[in-house]
């Protein structure tokens, strides 16, 4: 009986830090999004991003890919209008890092 309460305990302890863990990774995915939109947003006026917000490389003509580091890195290709200083997204993706 003693080995099975002792078990339980384990699985509960196992299951409260993965809760932790999905609530933790949840969050700082969230920061890496938002801090993302605010870099697509201000594209068009480079100098007003926060230095080491977001990276910012041209990879075309009026192509540029944006990064967010950390432990969850985000990364976007989007085509800026220079008209209208829109932009478009093209590509999204998550970079998993160890």
């Amino acid at each position: 009986m003693a080995s099975l309460v002792a078990y339980l305990q384990q699985m509960t302890a196992s299951e409260l830090m993965a809760t932790q863990t999905m609530k933790s990774a949840q969050a700082e995915f969230r920061a890496a999004e938002e801090m993302l939109l605010d870099c697509e947003r201000n594209l068009s006026n480079i100098s007003t991003l926060p230095s080491g917000s977001c990276l910012v490389q041209s990879v075309g003509r009026r192509l540029w890919k944006i990064s967010t580091s950390g432990r969850v890195s985000l990364e976007l290709v989007v085509h800026l209008d220079e008209a209208s200083g829109k932009s478009t997204r093209l590509s999204w993706r998550q970079v998993f890092k160890d």
